[in-house]
């Protein structure tokens, strides 16, 4: 049921109500037939539920199942050494702990969509004026609404006085929107065109009216919003999948491998329990027990980062999102824009006028008091938003203190009428405020200042006020004016025009007394000029749009405004081309999935959008492979926000359902807040790229370490406790180091990092073999010499196998060779090197921790070997890299 399609009868006729309201009775059985006025919500998933999530990995199950065989292997022995299930658990713990405590979202959302609907509504029932609670409203109840009430629920306007309501945190429209209950609308009419209806949660900004519930509670257009919301699942960040097929991939290979290793010694005729030993201790060593906590970890401190920056991190794991995003999908109103409407052009039609001009003050003066917004004592302003700004306007050329009402009196006012398109108002001039138009006859006793649209003002006027002389207003001239307002409409600009007529007291008092319609009291009128208005964009966007494209970064306008304006704001803003044509919400509506996803890969400019339609944009750039940033700041945004790969909303003057449904807040509404986070996203998703190349090279040498001495018939270098040690010590402090690390210049100059891509891609995957066999030479080198020379293979090796990763640490923090970045622009790296490098020596050196490890002391010229061994990795990466350069 359309009820904007029907006329006011019918649509009481449709409700089943009257104006006298619904009974008391009726009320409570439609209460029963459909439900209070509020918003549902999903039922929240309990803390246990949550934590048994952070479980569902690959990568985490096999080292349960490790540790579990661990365990099992104790027990087996009678030694009951459990200290490697018992480390491997308590990692694992952690990690789910630290990604329950992050989750917050949806439950919030909801809580605060309800909070949108009016605590309280007057309503009429039986016949009497009540206030009721807005939650006990039902379809056709009867309410009424006035200045700066919050409409309860959506309803259809009965009776409307110059009624004008604030919709931009629904439609993304910074205009209030002029209603009217008389009209009758065609189906298909977009939400934000229903002229003849109100939505729960806009604010009446001026006037009053009688309206009829029409819908309510999840029926509302905040209701569908929510239902939205409810419906929608936050996609996987690229990270996670990267990091959940790299844990699948490594776990099978790790499973394949001890398989291998078990099935090889057995048939050399090795004791089949050593060699299941041997398999365990090499799964242990093949998995990065710490990769889950220290991507956390890297994550958690590029949050603490990005906060520094303005930018509030709600989802840890959409971090490292930003730096793979390719498209930003930006509202227009309050996020490029300012959501100010502001005075930008002066003119008289013939030439363009500076405020501090003698011609501009008469016109800004009359834009003042042909005005009813006003200023509190504070100094903050009130009214309808244009009206307001040309109150600043005026302020600003200090015309405006005090208030021109105290000092031209107001006898009368005609008020705006959307038939007459215009506003008048009768002013008195009298002792020594003289209004400043030297062309003011000396009988003048008053004045009359008409506003409103150019086509209607010009219409009314004889003459044209240039320069302190009258000019008549011939047609050639009267085409040259509607021309010039035709441009700057086409500029996006709204125009507004200002005459006046001189009243003499006896032609004041006939106007006045007589009640003198409007369409006579405006006439013979002087024009003054043309006020031209836009809510500006931003002053920073613009260089931020520039850094995006240099990024390789596409931004995109969504706005529920008009499509001229968002064309010319975009263009402005060098989202677009001035040529290119915008795709309406009406033309997406009526496209099919295919076409929308064609459409969405050329057009830059998306106007007069619903939400759905928002989303459906969202969700086509996905389908065609793109990592999609959406930014926003009203109600309206709140479902594009949760479906997007990683939704930022504004802290400042967002709407608190845009907050809790987006990823990302932006502290200081700053757009270029957004390219800063973009930047920091790419040096996570880096810094995380270099934890993983570092565990995994470092856990390829444990593999090839062990795997190689088995293949040559040795007994196994390390036990399984030393190779859970060494994990612990570079799984540690070194990998969140690394995470740290600042971001390189270039970052920005970059493509994104690709989605799509492996993290093994760009040749990643044979550094990280490369590595790995480099370390696991060098570790079985010493473990021959330790043999041979000096009767320790397996504490030398132990050595060099932690203390050579220490040193491979450093050439995982950029491609550039160390001489370029510098060696000590990265202090935590160094302070983990050192306190890594002294727990290494001290569980060698000390007795206690040399019998849990099962190690012997070394003299020193086992250590001088042990310190050229573990520095070996310095020059032969070094060289790898210039090689590479070059």
């Amino acid at each position: 049921m359309k009820l904007h399609t029907l006329s006011v009868q019918d649509a009481l006729y449709a409700l089943q109500s009257r104006e006298e309201g619904l009974s008391e009775k009726e009320a409570r059985k439609r209460i029963t037939d459909y439900g209070y006025n509020e918003l549902s919500g999903q039922k929240p998933r309990s803390l246990l539920s949550r934590f048994a999530e952070q479980f569902n990995d690959f990568m985490i199950l096999i080292l349960l199942g490790a540790a579990f065989i661990s365990f099992l292997t104790s027990l087996f022995e009678g030694n009951a050494d459990f200290t490697e299930p018992l480390i491997i658990l308590i990692i694992v713990v952690v990690n789910a702990v630290l990604g329950v405590a992050q989750e917050a979202k949806a439950e919030h959302s909801l809580a605060l969509l309800r909070k949108l609907s009016a605590p309280e509504a007057q309503v009429i029932r039986d016949g009497k004026r009540k206030l009721l609670p807005a939650r006990e409203l039902v379809p056709g109840d009867i309410i009424l609404l006035s200045a700066g009430s919050m409409v309860p629920a959506d309803a259809r306007l009965l009776q409307a006085e110059q009624l004008r309501v604030d919709e931009s945190s629904l439609t993304g429209e910074s205009e209030p929107v002029k209603k009217c209950a008389d009209c009758r609308l065609a189906a298909e009419t977009p939400v934000g065109d229903l002229i003849n209806m109100v939505s729960a949660g806009s604010v009446v900004i001026s006037g009053h009216a009688t309206a009829v519930v029409a819908y309510t509670g999840m029926r509302t257009q905040v209701g569908k919003i929510a239902d939205l919301i409810q419906q929608d699942i936050s996609p996987d960040t690229p990270l996670k999948k990267h990091l959940a097929h790299t844990g699948k991939l490594l776990g099978i290979t790790v499973l394949a491998i001890c398989l291998f290793v078990f099935l090889l010694g057995t048939i050399q005729g090795r004791p089949v329990f050593t060699m299941f030993m041997t398999a365990v201790s090499l799964g242990v060593a093949a998995i990065p027990e710490g990769l889950p906590a220290i991507v956390t970890i890297v994550l958690s401190l590029g949050v603490q980062r990005m906060a520094k920056k303005k930018a509030v991190i709600r989802h840890l794991a959409a971090v490292e999102t930003l730096g793979s995003a390719t498209y930003i999908c930006s509202d227009k109103t309050g996020t490029l824009t300012e959501n100010r409407m502001t005075v930008t052009e002066l003119s008289n039609g013939k030439k363009t006028l500076a405020e501090n001009e003698p011609e501009a003050k008469p016109l800004l003066l009359c834009a003042a008091l042909c005005n009813n917004a006003y200023f509190e004592s504070g100094g903050s302003g009130n009214g309808d938003p244009t009206e307001l700004a040309l109150l600043n306007a005026a302020k600003k050329a200090s015309l405006c203190n005090p208030m021109p009402d105290t000092r031209y009196r107001r006898l009368a006012e005609y008020p705006f009428d959307s038939s007459r398109k215009c506003m008048s108002t009768v002013h008195l001039l009298s002792g020594s405020n003289i209004f400043p138009l030297p062309a003011m006859p000396q009988d003048t006793y008053a004045f009359l200042v008409c506003k409103g649209a150019p086509e209607v003002v010009l219409s009314h006027c004889t003459s044209l006020y240039d320069n302190g002389a009258m000019t008549p207003l011939t047609a050639p001239l009267h085409r040259a004016l509607t021309d010039y307002c035709n441009q700057c409409a086409e500029r996006a600009l709204r125009v507004l025009a200002v005459a006046y007529r001189p009243l003499t007291d006896t032609s004041c008092r006939k106007l006045l007394d007589r009640n003198t319609p409007a369409n006579q009291a405006e006439r013979d009128l002087i024009l003054l000029g043309f006020l031209c208005l836009m809510d500006p964009p931003r002053p920073e966007v613009r260089e931020c749009v520039r850094i995006c494209r240099e990024a390789g970064i596409t931004p995109v306008m969504i706005t529920g405004d008009h499509a001229l304006t968002a064309r010319a704001i975009a263009a402005d803003l060098g989202i677009c081309s001035p040529g290119d044509r915008p795709v309406t919400g009406e033309e997406l509506a009526a496209m099919s999935e295919a076409e929308l996803i064609e459409c969405v890969g050329t057009c830059r400019v998306f106007a007069r959008v619903a939400p759905e339609h928002k989303v459906a944009i969202v969700r086509a750039l996905q389908a065609r492979g793109e990592v999609v940033a959406m930014t926003g700041d009203g109600i309206n945004d709140a479902p594009a926000l949760k479906a997007a790969d990683i939704g930022c909303a504004m802290g400042r003057g967002g709407t608190d359902v845009a907050k809790e449904a987006a990823d990302m807040v932006l502290l200081d509404d700053n757009f270029s807040t957004i390219v800063a986070a973009v930047r920091e996203g790419r040096g996570i998703f880096a810094n995380i790229r270099r934890s993983v190349h570092f565990l995994l090279s470092c856990n390829i040498g444990e593999i090839i370490t062990i795997l190689a001495a088995l293949l040559l018939g040795m007994p196994s270098p390390l036990l399984a406790v030393q190779l859970l040690w060494v994990n612990l010590i570079t799984d540690s402090l070194p990998a969140a180091a690394l995470g740290v690390e600042p971001t390189e210049k270039d970052v920005m100059q970059r493509p994104p990092c690709n989605a799509g891509k492996s993290l093994f891609a760009d040749g990643l995957g044979f550094k990280i073999a490369f590595e790995g066999a480099m370390i696991g030479g060098i570790s079985l080198l010493a473990y021959v010499l330790g043999n041979r020379f000096f009767h320790a293979g397996s504490t030398m090796t132990f050595a060099v196998l932690s203390l050579s990763q220490l040193v491979h640490a450093f050439h995982m923090r950029s491609d550039h060779p160390l001489a370029e970045i510098g060696f000590f622009t990265n202090p935590k790296l160094l302070l983990s090197f050192v306190i890594c490098a002294f727990l290494q020596i001290s569980v060698i050196t000390f007795p206690f921790a040399a019998k849990i490890f099962s190690v012997t002391p070394l003299s020193r010229s086992a250590w001088c070997v042990v310190a050229i061994l573990s520095l070996m990795p310095l020059p032969i990466v070094e060289m790898q890299k210039r090689i590479q350069k070059a």
